[in-house]
């Protein structure tokens, strides 16, 4: 379950921010605001995550977004020889590394649990 890369939309004083987190452990919201500076951080709502995205909650791909989106990549991830991540919809995952999750997504390595 931890290998499983959860592409998680949150709104972060109105604007969106991506968190590739793994799967064996939820966001700490309020150490990710404070580690960014940010007043509000709060999970997106299903029509906010499409418009930032194209895609639909339970299949948001980590790439591949109308815009660049702000990103962190969880610390956590970095454990593990193979990542699976969802590839833009609910029904498909794909195979990748901690390393290539940060270098496609120009995302930051943070530690967010």
């Amino acid at each position: 379950m931890g290998q499983i890369a959860n592409s998680l939309i949150f709104a972060a004083d109105g604007e969106p921010l991506l968190v590739l987190t793994s799967g064996a452990h939820r966001v700490d919201t309020a150490k990710v605001a404070v580690t960014l500076g940010i007043g509000e951080l709060r999970r997106a709502t299903p029509e906010f995550v499409r418009q930032h995205t194209g895609q639909p909650i339970g299949g948001v791909a980590p790439l591949g977004h109308p815009k660049p989106v702000r990103t962190l990549v969880d610390t956590a991830l970095a454990q593990y020889d193979e990542i699976w991540a969802a590839a833009g919809v609910p029904q498909a995952v794909f195979p990748t590394t901690f390393a290539e999750l940060v270098r496609v997504t120009a995302g930051t390595p943070a530690e967010v649990a």
